[in-house]
């Protein structure tokens, strides 16, 4: 009897956590949006005869479930902080922690992608450019080529990597910046590059393309806290990066189009900053197509970037030297209709990527 007492109330008390965490699951306020990983969450599932019978329900339903369990942020952190502390282990969702940054693995080196990204450029300089045409490449380095060196966490070969892209893209005259680059010059918590820190980045490039800057910058700090893509995957409690940009007058006065909206935007978009991506402040982020004209610019000097999202903050530290700039990011615009809105006659050209999309070209359209 006392037995049958036993297992009476152990099934009493699962039916009770069970019931408490269903009415939790449906009734606790819930959010369709999770900030810290920059995805929309699961929608309640909707139930038909089919869905049940299908098994599509009950595992709708455990997806809408793990997504908005109560105190989700609370329950990722404290697994985090137990897999970091107890069990030691080196990363969390495959982000790195080393000395407060964040960072992803990027291995292996993946030469089908860099091929295939070489192939596409390629395909751009015999539709489009003349011997008139100056083209430079250059290949921005991830955040783990300066990390992995120190922490020893696996990483790709990076030295190698420049240097097959270096040689299989002959199209191109090839300018070295990952001798600039250390750790500090990117954000702690986020993939890409501190604009305030790659000011000899952009001096570098433009001295091979024999243009002239202005060094004559004022550092801007924004008030709010800036968390990064990593920050949110890793699910530690770390303290936020800084978002500072720089102006000057070639930069205020300047006047800047998006084509894939239609419209004109400023160079910083001070409310994206406040928003789920804050570092799309630049340029309004990864835009398909942008051009920037400078009206005060010394001489009728044009260039086009083929980019990705690193261009965004790097791009307004040319203005000074250019009379006009056009971004075209071949993520999300085929080269194919690029003639219909952009002259590449007598333009410089600079195809800058980082090895975040040449390792995994299938982006590229």
């Amino acid at each position: 009897m006392n037995t049958q007492k036993k297992d009476m109330a152990v099934c009493i008390l699962f039916a009770l956590i069970f019931a408490t965490g269903f009415f939790l699951c449906v009734f606790f306020p819930k959010s369709e949006y999770s900030y810290s990983e920059r995805r929309s969450l699961a929608s309640p599932p909707v139930f038909s005869a089919s869905a049940f019978w299908s098994g599509r329900f009950m595992s709708d339903f455990e997806a809408y479930a793990v997504d908005h369990i109560p105190f989700r942020e609370q329950l990722r952190m404290f697994k985090a902080l137990t897999a970091k502390n107890i069990f030691r282990r080196q990363d969390n969702n495959g982000i790195y922690l080393w000395n407060g940054f964040l960072t992803a693995m990027e291995y292996p080196l993946n030469e089908d992608s860099l091929n295939r990204a070489i192939d596409r450029f390629r395909y751009v300089c015999e539709k489009y450019f003349t011997e008139k045409n100056n083209v430079f490449f250059s290949v921005i380095p991830d955040k783990n080529a300066c990390i992995a060196r120190e922490s020893g966490h696996p990483a790709m070969d990076y030295a190698l990597f420049e240097a097959l892209a270096s040689q299989k893209a002959d199209f191109a005259e090839y300018i070295k910046i990952s001798d600039l680059l250390e750790s500090d010059d990117y954000y702690k918590t986020d993939t890409h590059w501190r604009q305030e820190r790659i000011t000899d980045v952009a001096e570098r490039l433009a001295r091979a393309m024999d243009a002239v800057l202005s060094q004559d910058y004022e550092i801007r700090t924004l008030e709010h806290n800036f968390y990064g893509v990593y920050y949110g995957q890793a699910a530690l409690p770390l303290q936020p990066d800084s978002l500072q940009y720089l102006t000057g007058k070639a930069i205020e006065n300047c006047i800047v189009f998006d084509w894939q909206n239609n419209r004109e935007i400023s160079v910083y978009d001070l409310e994206k900053a406040k928003g789920k991506d804050p570092y799309e402040m630049f340029l309004s982020g990864s835009l398909s197509l942008i051009t920037i004209d400078n009206p005060d610019a010394p001489a009728d000097k044009q260039l086009v970037i083929f980019r990705d999202s690193f261009g965004s903050s790097i791009a307004p530290l040319f203005i000074s030297g250019y009379s006009k700039i056009t971004l075209a990011d071949i993520r999300y615009v085929h080269p194919d209709l690029l003639g219909q809105f952009v002259d590449f006659e007598n333009c410089d050209i600079l195809f800058l990527y980082s090895t975040l999309v040449l390792n995994h070209s299938e982006t590229l359209k």
